[in-house]
């Protein structure tokens, strides 16, 4: 909003997000894209202002991203939780 020149709060835009969020979703989920059922984990070690962290990320067959989970500790167990 600051870019259209509008002062506005973050906590209204947040109210706006909040009460226009489901509505949007509705609309535009059957216009997405489906992914398919094959899908894969992958888990890789990335560094974050000189601190080791533990990616894991579900991708399906056509290599897009399906959701991401960062994690301070390597535990595999919490990601296969998270993933399902």
């Amino acid at each position: 909003m600051a870019e259209r020149g509008v002062n506005m709060d973050h906590s209204t835009s947040n109210r706006r997000v909040l009460r226009y969020a489901s509505d949007l979703d509705r609309r535009f989920r059957p216009h997405l894209k489906p992914t398919n059922d094959s899908w894969s984990t992958d888990e890789t070690d990335i560094k974050i202002k000189g601190v080791w962290k533990s990616l894991y990320r579900a991708v399906d067959s056509a290599g897009n991203t399906l959701e991401l989970m960062l994690s301070a500790k390597r535990d595999g167990k919490t990601a296969a939780s998270f993933l399902r």
